[in-house]
């Protein structure tokens, strides 16, 4: 008998099916304990109008090249949207924009009605007063599981010194640093 741990020839297709051991709902639970940014994913429609959406799943891959990655769910409304953008923007949210946030969390309407924006690299629109922002081009995509991992070729960058906005088990919160220790 091995203690080896037993893979599925594809892990995909292993949620896929439903014949996962590990709960869902539970293992959603667990992955919130890890603290992420808050960034709103925007491109430009083939048609011209502005698509966003809230997205915590954004990480760095690479400084050389400048390489960062964020995924979207297969069945998520504005998927085609990306699958076609040439360019993408990663604007992560500020303590301040919990609002715009959850405006961009939910399936609506003109959600750009009211935000400021200006066009940045293949027009994606960048958010105004954002932390920061990645003007992407769109360098892959890979398929895992229920969702598509979008990889960008960073080719513009902002930043400032705002306080960032975090998401934490289930809800939005803030980072305070500890100024006395470097």
């Amino acid at each position: 008998m091995s203690d080896a741990p037993k893979h599925p020839a594809d892990p995909a297709n292993e949620f896929a099916t439903d014949n996962s051991a590990i709960d869902p709902r539970d293992f959603r639970n667990a992955l919130g304990t890890f603290a992420t940014g808050v960034t709103i994913v925007t491109a430009m429609a083939a048609d011209g109008k502005p698509y966003g959406v809230t997205c915590n799943s954004f990480a760095s891959v690479s400084l050389n090249p400048p390489l960062v990655l964020w995924s979207l769910g297969m069945f998520s409304q504005g998927l085609t949207i990306f699958q076609n953008a040439s360019h993408f923007t990663v604007n992560i949210l500020g303590a301040s924009q919990q609002a715009l946030a959850s405006k961009f969390a939910k399936s609506s309407g003109d959600k750009f009605a009211g935000v400021s924006w200006a066009p940045g690299l293949g027009n994606a629109p960048v958010l105004a007063d954002s932390v920061a922002n990645f003007q992407c081009r769109a360098a892959n995509r890979y398929y895992g599981g229920d969702h598509i991992i979008f990889l960008g070729a960073v080719e513009a960058y902002a930043y400032n010194r705002q306080e960032p906005l975090l998401f934490a088990r289930g809800g939005f919160g803030g980072f305070v640093a500890d100024e006395g220790k470097s």
